[in-house]
């Protein structure tokens, strides 16, 4: 495919030092930087708030914070975790360094558009912020349902509107990342050459593109609600709150494959390259999230069972949600294919991988339970439905950040880290993950709500437990950024190619160089051609 300009024709860097030069910076590289950093800070502060949330419920009775102060908890753990990390973080920061590497281009299709989108994203989080002062934390969980969302006294406004802005932020970023795949491909690098980390951001490009708006005038909505009483959603209006449901899920069904499909590219990334194989099933792994960006966008009704549905809307939603199981599967059989009579080198981001593949998998098998109506009405606004959403989007996305950051970390910064700390943390964090979480399936079926901020005797057990875990698995967080940290002055200097890699990142400095390559890259005939490798330690 033709570039648009010439593949040396570039403009030249403004001459600016310091922290300035990083402000106004297009270069997506340290764009992608500055995305992690400050995406890290948002992460770590929501794994502190959701650790109070489990040190209250330890305990029978009020422990740190009353039941008002509880509601805050996990409204800003929910808000900020959802928006603030998990939405953006491997889009935000692995593909804006690694995609335009993985193509073979200088740089994004619009530069200073890239830029913006980080401010948009850093004056998102600064609404986040301004939401804790004030007449008081917002209070509603960070699905802002009415018609409490619209009555409540507390700063759901400036919440909400953080989360608008955050919309467009990541709306501008598909868009860039659509355009910078159709028309800065290196030029004889054919579809079905595109790495597959590289697809997953464009199944998930479309899917931000066109379903982000409806959260976005969702929001809006709320707000305009509480500021002029306009009664869309308020019944002592005339208003309809089943109508803000169907909106809300419209969008946030779909962002759930906004929030796993990249991680499953980081996945699809890292399996072929410690099992040293071409990945299996190349075709069937981008056909299938294709076919999960299509088919995740019409099954939101299923959060909605409870609501009085139709039977006959209970049928399709739930038989969709099925349908959406199959081309997952196809993912984890991929994945699982290739490693099969692989030479498998268990390195810390396949550790991190294999766990991804495991918690997930349970994951989207539970999510079963909740698609079919009969055992979902049973478990609905239960701690089953906790613990499945946090197997899915933390053992999912979590995960596949953690094995992310391991695998690129040397490309980004140049240095290896301490393997035996890099092992020592995935053990803890994954163990910690299953005390966590597991117990919360049991407390589901016994029948605890969520939510809620006191329970009943024989629910303290497994909130103990899981509690024990949550702490496990924050101080496993907290060694692993250390140890990355900690690289950054006493880690080995990485080769360009540390772990065997074949995708063109690995073919380029650690950390890459103003404009990425020297001369124009040529593809690999076929993606993750590992007989180039081999040949290559073999001397011929």
């Amino acid at each position: 495919m033709e570039q648009t300009k010439s593949f040396f024709e570039t403009p030249a860097p403004p001459n600016f030092k310091g922290v300035l030069s990083w402000l106004i910076t297009t270069d997506h590289k340290r764009i992608g930087l500055l995305y992690l950093y400050t995406i890290t800070f948002w992460f770590i502060l929501a794994v502190l708030l959701g650790l109070l949330i489990r040190t209250e419920l330890m305990f029978i009775g009020p422990t740190l914070v009353e039941a008002d102060g509880y509601n805050a908890l996990f409204t800003l753990h929910g808000v900020i975790m959802i928006f603030l990390f998990i939405i953006p973080a491997i889009p935000a920061i692995f593909g804006n360094f690694i995609l335009p590497i993985q193509i073979g281009a200088k740089d994004v299709f619009f530069p200073r558009l890239n830029l913006l989108s980080w401010y948009l994203y850093i004056i998102g989080g600064i609404f986040a912020l301004v939401s804790l002062f004030g007449d008081g934390l917002a209070d509603t969980g960070w699905t802002f349902y009415v018609p409490f969302s619209v009555g409540t006294q507390t700063n759901v406004s400036y919440a909400a509107t953080a989360a608008f802005i955050l919309g467009f932020s990541s709306m501008l970023t598909a868009i860039n990342f659509i355009t910078t795949i159709h028309r800065l491909r290196t030029g004889n690098m054919k579809w079905l050459q595109i790495p597959l980390f590289t697809w997953s951001l464009y199944a998930t490009g479309w899917v931000q593109l066109l379903a982000t708006p409806i959260i976005s005038i969702t929001l809006v909505l709320v707000v305009l609600e509480r500021v002029l009483q306009t009664g869309m959603f308020d019944p002592s209006k005339g208003g309809d709150p089943i109508l803000y449901q169907h909106l809300f899920w419209m969008y946030s069904h779909p962002a759930v494959y906004i929030m796993i499909l990249p991680g499953m590219g980081v996945i699809s990334e890292i399996i072929p390259v410690f099992s040293k194989k071409s990945i299996f099933g190349y075709k069937a792994i981008v056909f299938s999230s294709l076919a999960i960006a299509v088919a995740g966008s019409l099954v939101w009704a299923h959060h909605m069972y409870t609501s009085g549905m139709s039977d006959t809307a209970v049928f399709v939603f739930s038989l969709l949600t099925f349908v959406v199981a199959i081309p997952s599967a196809v993912k984890v059989f991929s994945w699982v294919s290739t490693m099969y009579k692989g030479s498998i080198w268990l390195g810390p981001p396949l550790v991190y991988a294999m766990c991804f593949v495991y918690l997930f998998s349970v994951g989207g098998l539970t999510g079963l339970v909740l698609a079919s109506a009969g055992t979902n009405i049973h478990v609905h606004d239960t701690y089953f439905v906790v613990a499945h959403f946090h197997y899915v989007m933390f053992g999912g996305t979590g995960f596949a950040f953690f094995a992310g950051l391991h695998y690129w970390w040397p490309k980004f910064f140049g240095r290896m880290y301490n393997m035996k700390s890099a092992y020592i943390s995935a053990g803890m964090i994954t163990g910690g993950f299953l005390f966590h979480f597991t117990p919360m399936f049991v407390l589901g079926m016994q029948g605890m709500p969520r939510r809620y901020y006191d329970y009943l005797p024989q629910f303290e057990q497994g909130n103990f437990l899981a509690g024990f875990g949550a702490y496990v698995m924050v101080a496993g967080i907290l060694l692993m950024f250390y140890n990355l940290l900690r690289s950054l002055k006493k880690g080995e200097v990485a080769t360009s190619d540390p772990w065997g890699g074949v995708t063109l990142e690995w073919s380029i400095s650690s950390p890459p160089s103003l404009h990425n390559f020297e001369t124009e890259p040529q593809p690999p005939e076929y993606p993750y051609d590992f007989a180039r490798v081999i040949g290559r330690l073999r001397g011929k």
